[in-house]
């Protein structure tokens, strides 16, 4: 398992994308909407890492209640795995609870799953797995 990417939440993904592209002295290499999740994302590598920027596309999004309750802001942390179905029953052995019965599709081309931020000392935690 390894640090894929961080997940900031924004209202304004353009402001975001402005502050962040002077922060790493360039644009973000990929925008996509999320249907699915109801955001726009965008990303920006860091290394080997990434950080996702996500603005919500309607108020009942979970990002639009996430940015209502607590303000923008860190959402979550993703890590890459082999075999997501694998680490999903594994961490729920482990007593995490999983917000999700299956993986999903969700953006830049990954499976992924999410653990309520109770199992993690209040961090939302998402495993990713590129699909091939």
């Amino acid at each position: 398992m390894k640090l894929e990417h961080i997940g900031i939440a924004v209202k304004d993904i353009e402001k975001a994308n402005e502050v962040y592209s002077l922060l790493f002295n360039e644009k973000p290499y990929k925008k996509e909407i999320v249907e699915s999740e109801g955001v726009i994302t965008s990303f920006f590598k860091t290394g080997e890492s990434k950080i996702e920027l996500l603005q919500s596309l309607h108020s009942n999004s979970a990002i639009a209640k996430f940015i209502d309750k607590k303000g923008e802001g860190m959402h979550h942390i993703a890590f890459e795995v082999d075999d997501i179905n694998a680490e999903m029953e594994r961490l729920k052995e482990e007593g995490f609870h999983c917000l999700n019965e299956k993986p999903k599709k969700g953006a830049d081309n990954k499976l992924v799953c999410f653990f309520h931020p109770k199992s993690a000392h209040g961090v939302l935690i998402e495993l990713c797995q590129e699909i091939k």
